[in-house]
């Protein structure tokens, strides 16, 4: 089975901290809300302490549909450079060498795809094959992951590269007053990441950190209202149910349970855990569902809190934080994340040290 080698995640330069992030929603909302402290409420409530923006604060009030997405691939670039030629370097492996790219993100639109684009900036073999990936939203961290690796199961010689970008600010519609886009305004933060991926015969592997050993897909039927984007003609409006945390609850466990199972594993034999952090109540469903009791999930929460929910690029930073750990963690771990769909994807890890 193939291999995770590295990550690694960055962000943009500009960086706020909610209260300051608060004080500016103020200045935009407050005239149409005569109790502005709801806002202030729900936005406290998840937990973010600050987010890196891709912009500057006081330019988001002026985009239109064009600039935002012209702004999105600009730093979408930006970002998967600056990821890409640190994990590359870092492994000491050519970008000549990557046989396949693959690039998600959920929070603008490009043709040619970004993965396309980035390949004039970093040299990558004219040959390599591009897999695009859109509409995953959160999903898209370990569905990218996992279908890279469903690619590499027949390629066990090569190498292949995932990018994940989202820039969640540049979709924030100042017009939408909607209890869903006052959430995301809250939580949603921007970031890239860049994972390695090596088939089980590359030259890398005894330097790789984790086998994926198994993958899982879920699909929740008639659930496609509960996460997503309503399209018009100011941009991207979130779709985002209060119901989620409800339904994580009710089916993530069982979905668990029954892919680890089939591995002939029990929530006992899982060491670690690499969950996308969606927020405090998506998390605490989590918790709930699998029985977790001793802070199993910090490093999610940990990365809420720093940089809040960064859509498909937060379980990288889960699994970059992971493998940065004092104690490289050693046995099985469970990787997942949901999304829009609704769905669920989970990645059955196994450390190099087992």
């Amino acid at each position: 089975m193939p291999w995770i080698h590295s990550v690694k995640c960055t962000l943009p330069s500009h960086y706020y901290d909610q209260e300051a992030l608060i004080k500016r929603f103020r200045v935009l909302w407050e005239k149409q809300f005569h109790d502005f402290s709801r806002i202030e409420n729900f936005h406290r409530h998840v937990l973010v302490e600050g987010r890196h923006l891709a912009l500057e604060i006081d330019k988001y009030e002026s985009l239109d549909l064009k600039s935002r997405n012209d702004h999105w691939i600009k730093v979408s670039l930006e970002l998967m450079q600056e990821a890409g030629k640190a994990l590359l370097q870092e492994a000491d492996i050519s970008p000549q060498e990557i046989k396949l790219l693959a690039s998600a993100s959920t929070t603008g639109i490009a043709t040619p795809s970004l993965e396309a684009r980035i390949m004039n900036l970093m040299e990558f073999s004219p040959q390599t094959k591009r897999l695009p990936i859109f509409g995953l939203g959160c999903l898209a961290g370990v569905a990218g992951i996992n279908r890279v690796v469903d690619y590499l199961k027949g390629a066990p010689q090569e190498a292949a590269l995932l990018f994940c970008v989202e820039l969640c600010s540049l979709q924030v519609q100042i017009e939408n007053l909607k209890i869903s886009n006052i959430i995301a305004s809250g939580l949603f933060g921007d970031a890239a990441g860049a994972v390695l991926l090596l088939g089980d015969e590359h030259p890398l592997v005894n330097s790789a950190a984790f086998q994926v050993t198994d993958t899982h897909s879920e699909f929740f039927p008639e659930s496609e209202h509960l996460m997503g984007w309503d399209f018009n003609n100011t941009g991207f409006n979130v779709v985002l149910s209060s119901k989620i945390p409800q339904l994580v609850q009710a089916e993530y466990g069982k979905v668990a349970q029954s892919f680890l199972a089939k591995n002939q594993l029990s929530s006992k034999d899982i060491g670690f855990y690499v969950a996308h952090p969606g927020g405090p109540k998506v998390i605490e469903a989590m918790e709930e569902a699998l029985g977790l009791k001793n802070q199993e999930l910090k490093l999610s929460w940990d990365v809420l809190a720093k940089y809040g929910n960064l859509s498909s690029v937060s379980v990288l930073f889960v699994l970059e934080q992971t493998l940065q750990t004092k104690k490289m963690p050693s046995g099985y771990g469970l990787m997942s994340a949901m999304g829009p769909g609704f769905s669920a994807e989970l990645s059955l890890l196994k450390s190099h040290q087992t």
